[in-house]
C-alpha cells in the first residue's frame, strides 16, 4: 500500500453540479457560478486578509494540546504544517510526509519526510521533530488526540527523514488519522508556544485570545508554490452571526465562516459577495447527555428525548432549511460508508412520552445551551422544550456564557448543546466521539460491541465487509449513546468577490481554514 489513495475510495462524492443544484432554491447559484473562473486566476502576493469567526474564547491557546474549535485551527495552519493534509474532495494527501507505504494489514507504516523545510528560528526539518510532535499527544497528555493515536506502540527513527510508525492493531485509515488538526510538526523539544515557530507561510505579529490574532508573511518564498501569498492576515473574533455578517457587508472583514442560514438568500443578492456552500459535510448539530449520570442513564428516557424532538422544525426555522436531517450520531451523509438506511427518528410526542413514563424517573430535566456553542444553539434548545411539551415532558432551557463553554460545560453537566466538525473518514468520526474512554467521548458512552466492531472495521479490506461494520457502528450509536443529532448543517462561508481560494472542502468550512495559506487577491 502506498500514498496512492484513489478518489473512489475516499472522495465524499461531492460535485460542482450537485452543489448547484443544492444553492439554485435560494439563488446562489448566480454566485457560485463564478467560481471556476476564479479558480483559474494565477495567486499572487499581496494584500491584508482580514477573517472574521466564529469558533473560539478568551480561553484559546497557541498549544496544539488544546484546540477545540475553528478559530485555533485557522491560526495554527498559519504557522505550522501537518505531515498529511486533506484535499477538496476528502483525499489524504502529502504535506511535510512526502510519501508514505504500509506493510499488509497496515500495522506498520513508514513515512517519508520532505527534505530542505526550514522552521521559522532556522532549523531544518527531521524525522525528530515528526516523533517529538507526534509524541506529544502520547502519554501523559490531555490531548483530545491521545485516543486515535492510542493504538500506536512504537514511532521510530530510521533515518533523518524517515520515521516508522507501528501499531498494535493495523489501520488503513492511519494517514488519516495524522491529519487531525492537534497534530502539528514543532521542533523537537518544543515546550513553549507562545512564539510559534513552524514551518508555515507565517509568523506571529499580535496574540489577543478572543479579540484577534495578527501574522504577518515570513520573508522569501514558501515551500508550497503558489500558497502563502498575503502580506499579512488578521484574524478577528467575532462571535454573534448577526455582527459578523454586518462586517462582511460593510467592507470591515474579506471573509467569514459560519453564516446565519436565515440571512444567505438575501446575501446572495450582494453583487459584492460570494456565497461558499457545501451540502452533507458540515456540522452536526444536537445535544449530548452523559449516559453514566441520572437520569440519562435510562435508556428509555434517551429514546423519550429522540422521539420528542421536532427536527425537521428546528432545521425549517432556525436553519432555514440549509441542513440534511440527523439520525444522533455523527458519520455524515457525504461519508462513503454513511448507513443511509438508518432513519432519522419521526417526531412523536406519543412514543416518547411512552419511554419517559417506562423510565418512571421523575428528576427533572435541564439543557445548558449557548450561542457560543453554534449559533441557533438557544433557539434549538427553546424548540426541543416545546416540542417536548406535547409529549407532557418538562425541560428547562439554561442559557450560559460562551466564554469557556468547551473547558466549562461540555462534558461537564448532564446535558447541553454541541456540535461536531465533519471528519474525512468514517473511523475518524467515531473513535473520536464514541469508543470506550476517548478524551472526547461526551456522552460517556461506552460499548464493548461498538469498540471491536471499529477496531476490526480497520483492517478489514473487503468493501462490502467494512460498510457493513460501520453500518451496524452508527446503528448502535443512534439506539443506545447519549446524543440526539437533529442536524446535518450546510457550511456556509461568505466572501468578497476580490478574495480567491474560499472554495467548498469535504472536510471543514473556510476552505478546511486554510484560507490564509490557500487564498489571495485578484
Amino acid at each position: 500500500m502506498t500514498n496512492q489513495i484513489t478518489p473512489e475510495a475516499t472522495s465524499f462524492g461531492l460535485d460542482r453540479r450537485q452543489l448547484l443544484a443544492g444553492s439554485a432554491a435560494v439563488g446562489l447559484a448566480t454566485a457560485m457560478a463564478a467560481l471556476p473562473a476564479q479558480a483559474q486566476d494565477k495567486p499572487k502576493k499581496g494584500g491584508v486578509l482580514r477573517l472574521g469567526m466564529e469558533g473560539g474564547s478568551a480561553s484559546d491557546s497557541l498549544d496544539p494540546r488544546t484546540y477545540a474549535d475553528s478559530i485555533p485551527i485557522s491560526y495554527s495552519l498559519m504557522f505550522w504544517n501537518q505531515l498529511v493534509e486533506i484535499d477538496a474532495k476528502g483525499n489524504a494527501t502529502p504535506e511535510l510526509a512526502e510519501s508514505w507505504e504500509s506493510k499488509a494489514g497496515a500495522a506498520e507504516w513508514i513515512f517519508n519526510i520532505r527534505k530542505g523545510i526550514t522552521f521559522t528560528s532556522g532549523k531544518s526539518l527531521d524525522a525528530d521533530d515528526v516523533i517529538y510532535s507526534i509524541n506529544l499527544h502520547r502519554g501523559e497528555t490531555k490531548s483530545p488526540a491521545k485516543g486515535i493515536l492510542e493504538p500506536i506502540t512504537e514511532i521510530k527513527k530510521l533515518s533523518s527523514h524517515q520515521v516508522q510508525i507501528t501499531m498494535k492493531t493495523g489501520n488503513a485509515d492511519l494517514p488519516f488519522v495524522l491529519s487531525d488538526y492537534h497534530l502539528l510538526i514543532v521542533p523537537n523539544g518544543t515546550t513553549d508556544f507562545s512564539k510559534p515557530d513552524g514551518t508555515g507561510a507565517y509568523t506571529l505579529v499580535e496574540w489577543q485570545p478572543g479579540v484577534r490574532i495578527v501574522a504577518k508573511r515570513k520573508a522569501g518564498n514558501y515551500w508550497k508554490a503558489g500558497r502563502g501569498n498575503f502580506d499579512s492576515v488578521e484574524l478577528r473574533y467575532i462571535g454573534d452571526a448577526a455582527a459578523r455578517t454586518q462586517a462582511l457587508v460593510t467592507g470591515q472583514v474579506d471573509a467569514v465562516n459560519r453564516l446565519n442560514p436565515k440571512t444567505v438568500a438575501l446575501l446572495s443578492k450582494n453583487k459584492n459577495i460570494t456565497i461558499t456552500r457545501t451540502k452533507g459535510t458540515g456540522n452536526r448539530y444536537g445535544f449530548v447527555a452523559l449516559v453514566d449520570a441520572d437520569p440519562y442513564k435510562n435508556h428509555d428516557l434517551m429514546l423519550g428525548l429522540k422521539y420528542g424532538i421536532d427536527r425537521k422544525k428546528i432545521i425549517d426555522n432556525v436553519f432555514s432549511g440549509f441542513a440534511s436531517m440527523g439520525n444522533d450520531q455523527t458519520v455524515g451523509p457525504a461519508d462513503r460508508f454513511y448507513n443511509a438506511a438508518l432513519k432519522a427518528k419521526s417526531y412523536d410526542p406519543d412514543r416518547a412520552a411512552f419511554h419517559f413514563k417506562k423510565a418512571g424517573t421523575s428528576a427533572s430535566l435541564e439543557v445548558q445551551v449557548s450561542e457560543g456553542c453554534y449559533s441557533g444553539s438557544t433557539d434549538s434548545g427553546v424548540m426541543f422544550q416545546e416540542s417536548l411539551k406535547k409529549a407532557g415532558i418538562s425541560m428547562e432551557v439554561k442559557r450560559v456564557s460562551g466564554d469557556g463553554y468547551w473547558d466549562n460545560v461540555w462534558m461537564k453537566v448532564p446535558f447541553c448543546s454541541v456540535f461536531w466538525g465533519n471528519r474525512p473518514t468514517a473511523d475518524l468520526q467515531i473513535s473520536t466521539q464514541f469508543l470506550s474512554g476517548g478524551a472526547w467521548n461526551d456522552t460517556h458512552f461506552k460499548s464493548s460491541a461498538l469498540d471491536k466492531l471499529v477496531i476490526a472495521a480497520r483492517v478489514e479490506l473487503n468493501e462490502g465487509k467494512r460498510r457493513e461494520m460501520y453500518a451496524e457502528s452508527q446503528r448502535i450509536i443512534s439506539e443506545d449513546a447519549g446524543m440526539v443529532c437533529f442536524a446535518v448543517g450546510d457550511q456556509m462561508d461568505g466572501g468578497s468577490t476580490k478574495l480567491r481560494g474560499l472554495e467548498s472542502h469535504a472536510r471543514y468550512d473556510m476552505n478546511d481554514n486554510r484560507l490564509a495559506e490557500k487564498g489571495w487577491f485578484a
